[in-house]
């Protein structure tokens, strides 16, 4: 019984959600978009010429936002984009215009071998990641699942970025959080933490963003 009003709860909340009924009205497939959105327009992450990386893209709002903010013709579903954008996801995401998906985990190699192809030789200038694992319920296992994510997450920016490219990962506050930063201030010169406003009050839910590399391979 406790579960069904929980359920009801949570469903009457999304319902009324201001930025669910936004994302419904124009278009995007999840309230997502309106966190990267709000980063967005404060840290000026996304500009024409990019090379980005959406990991964990599914259902793919952070990368129908990329896509509009590149569009050529006013956000028209039908117009080219100004940069390059690819997407990845263990699990399948409906097509986007102009958005290149590979399916797979980025960890394989296969995967990475598909989007080695997909860049063509140029450097990354965004990696976006909005990924998270499946959660138990179990605050320490979750906190370290959600840990090791951010940690790939890093893993491949300090392998695909470019100099003065940037990373944005999803982490949340609680177990391993401060140490997280530590590792993003090892590696980039500029690292904050973001809360959008279209993050839920309730949740422990934080963007880490880091820009410029500071050590780079030879």
């Amino acid at each position: 019984m406790a579960k069904n009003r929980f359920n009801q709860s949570w469903l009457y909340r999304h319902i009324n959600d201001p930025y669910v009924k936004l994302a419904q009205h124009e278009g995007y497939r999840a309230r997502a978009a309106y966190k990267l959105k709000e980063i967005d327009e404060q840290d000026k992450l996304i500009y024409p010429k990019q090379v980005i990386v959406d990991l964990g893209a599914a259902p793919g709002s952070w990368s129908q936002y990329t896509r509009n903010k590149l569009s050529l013709k006013s956000h028209r579903a039908n117009s080219g984009i100004d940069g390059t954008i690819i997407a990845l996801d263990i699990i399948a995401m409906a097509p986007i215009a102009n958005v290149t998906f590979i399916q797979g985990d980025f960890r394989d190699n296969a995967v990475l071998m598909q989007l080695k192809e997909a860049v063509n030789g140029r450097a990354v200038d965004l990696i976006i990641s909005d990924m998270v694992p499946n959660l138990s319920g179990i605050s320490v296992a979750d906190a370290a699942r959600i840990t090791h994510v951010c940690d790939l997450a890093l893993e491949f920016a300090k392998n695909h970025l470019s100099p003065q490219g940037a990373l944005l990962v999803k982490c949340f506050h609680g177990s391993g959080y401060s140490q997280l930063v530590e590792r993003f201030k090892q590696h980039f010169k500029i690292v904050g933490a973001r809360k959008p406003k279209a993050s839920r009050d309730k949740s422990s839910e934080t963007f880490i963003l880091g820009r410029m590399q500071k050590h780079l391979h030879a």
